[in-house]
């Protein structure tokens, strides 16, 4: 991104000024990560991944792009929010893969933002959000001070920000707002669970509500850090450092909302079968890395593993970036209650210690730039559940982190940015980038039939919130490659008065599911499911279905186009709502 940036518009866009973050999603697309580790989970390196989100968030706004491990077709939307006071310019780009409606028109790249800039105003509030999410680990939360627990009304943070932004009449023209990642969800799937996190954000009326205008200056700063040899003095007698990555034995055991496979525990012991096996394979730790992440007992010891390229990050982005009264952390991870103690130093020993920066708002914005797993408190680490055994640099991750990011804060409030290290640069690699990842195979159909044929047609008539379901005979999605500004999927309503069809759905809706089914055979099918909403007008409604397969042409391959519509069938009233 950052390239394609300076080659568009030279030093404006620049390490220190933007921020790209992350929404937490176990369902996006993989193979655009440099280290070994993440490349193992998803094909590989994969530049028919990397390129739309690198165009969707530079250019375009939205770019579609495959899971292609599975096959499965998703969109990544990016929202680009650029802030100048007139001598100093920030960019905090969101991106995440889902359904958003495009009746909202939320995509927003950094073209755009850039090129649509004008004069207006932000405006700031927050609440609680309460009955969101559960904490998956109350057991090492609990091995948290209790004078520092009982501050908290919760063991999930559930605090909310949000950012209005105006335009100078007042009139709306954005927002943005940080709240922490939900494991378990309130619903029985994430569709559902993703549907009522939603509504209860809309019910809360925040942004509705926001009147605390944010004034002042926008400044950011930004350093790299070599995490794996951070040294910290945490009182008069004692110095701590950061150790190599690892991953301890209860990473491979998983979360109560997402188990492992094996016979892993969460627990402080290792397992000697295990580590016979895994150090046969991979390598056993060094005595000075058993050592700097006790009591982890390691499993997969990443950080001296460098075949084809290093296992994991040495070398962090920290990072933050203040818009008047909100100081906005970017944190390269995932925080328990290290995220309250991060915000409280940020806030209070920095921040506020200057006349200027006094009742700012401090929020954690992870999944920053870079990932690097968990960060624990000290104290949860000694209990080595799932979080502490990902906490890749040791039991001191967080002290060296509330340094460095205090460093940040204390340069802000100083205005004394510019003295500030830039700090090793990390590697970026070009070779060793290796793709585990096949090329599609040809497809194939049942006999007789067409691709974009229908399988399971429709019934005649549905009532808003009924769902429609439609199969057609379907081509690889891999093969429609980039689809930008297209769809695999089409919901249309027949307008009587011209005769002619309109789209009112497509695969980007949130009432619309695509589901593509790898079969037997190199056959496959695609079913569509359209969720009726209450405010559907009635009418006749048709489902129309996009693709492409690659089938023999004499001695090559070739990548042909296909469509199917299902049946003509009619939404009629219902007294339900």
């Amino acid at each position: 991104v950052l390239q394609v940036l300076q080659q568009k518009y030279g030093d404006v866009y620049r390490q220190d000024n933007v921020v790209l973050s992350g929404t937490h999603t176990h369902c996006g697309p993989g193979g655009y990560f440099q280290y070994t580790l993440f490349m193992i989970s998803s094909g590989g390196f994969i530049k028919t991944s990397i390129q739309p989100l690198v165009d969707g968030i530079v250019k375009m706004g939205y770019a579609s792009t495959q899971q292609t491990a599975a096959g499965i077709h998703t969109r990544l939307y990016s929202r680009a929010f650029i802030i100048d006071d007139g001598s100093r310019r920030v960019v905090f780009v969101t991106a995440d893969v889902g359904m958003i409606s495009q009746r909202v028109r939320l995509e927003q790249s950094i073209d755009r933002a850039h090129q649509n800039m004008r004069p207006g105003r932000i405006y700031r509030n927050q609440g609680e959000l309460d009955h969101n999410s559960i904490n998956r680990s109350p057991h090492s939360y609990l091995n948290n001070p209790e004078d520092e627990r009982l501050r908290y009304k919760d063991n999930t943070d559930n605090q909310v920000l949000v950012l209005k932004f105006t335009d100078l009449d007042g009139d709306g023209i954005g927002m943005l707002q940080t709240n922490m990642c939900a494991a378990f969800g309130p619903g029985d799937d994430m569709f559902e669970s993703t549907r009522i996190i939603g509504e209860n954000i809309y019910r809360k009326e925040l942004y509705a509500t926001a009147v605390d205008e944010v004034t002042g200056s926008v400044q950011s700063a930004h350093q790299w850090v070599n995490m794996t040899d951070v040294s910290v003095q945490i009182n008069d007698t004692h110095t701590v450092r950061t150790c190599k990555p690892a991953l301890g034995h209860s990473f491979a055991a998983g979360t109560t909302d997402g188990g492992g496979a094996l016979n892993f525990t969460q627990a402080v012991e290792g397992d000697p079968f295990w580590d016979g096996i895994v150090g046969v394979l991979l390598g056993k730790p060094s005595n000075e890395t058993k050592e700097c992440h006790h009591p982890k007992p390691i499993l997969f010891n990443t950080g001296e593993m460098n075949t084809p390229l290093p296992w994991h990050p040495q070398i962090v982005d920290v990072q933050i970036i203040s818009i008047g009264s909100v100081a906005v952390v970017a944190v390269p991870g995932e925080m328990t209650m290290s995220g309250r103690r991060l915000r409280e130093a940020v806030k209070q020993q920095e921040l506020e210690s200057e006349g200027a920066f006094r009742d700012t708002e401090v929020v954690i914005a992870g999944l920053s730039n870079v990932y690097t797993h968990y960060i624990t408190t000290y104290e949860e680490y000694q209990v080595q559940r799932y979080e502490g055994a990902s906490t890749i640099y040791g039991p001191h991750t967080l002290s060296a982190y509330l340094q460095k990011y205090r460093g940040l804060a204390r340069a802000i409030a100083q205005d004394r940015v510019s003295e500030l290290p830039v700090g090793p640069e990390p590697p970026f690699f070009t070779k060793n980038l290796v793709s585990l990842l096949p090329a599609a195979s040809i497809d194939r159909k049942p006999d007789n039939t067409s691709f974009g044929e229908v399988l399971q047609q429709v019934y005649p008539v549905y009532r808003q919130g009924d769902v429609v379901s439609v199969t057609f005979v379907a081509g690889n999605p891999r093969h429609s490659g980039d689809i930008r500004d297209k769809t695999f999927v089409t919901v249309e309503i027949l307008d009587n008065r011209t005769e002619t069809w309109e789209v009112v759905h497509t695969d980007a809706s949130w009432e619309t599911r695509f589901h593509w089914l790898k079969g037997s055979n190199q056959q496959s099918n695609a079913t569509i499911q359209w969720f009726i909403p209450p405010s559907a007008p009635s009418g006749s409604y048709r489902i129309r279905h996009f693709g492409h397969y690659k089938a023999w042409k004499g001695f090559q391959t070739v990548i042909s186009p296909y469509e199917g519509s299902s049946d003509v069938f009619r939404v009629a009233s219902s007294f339900y709502y």
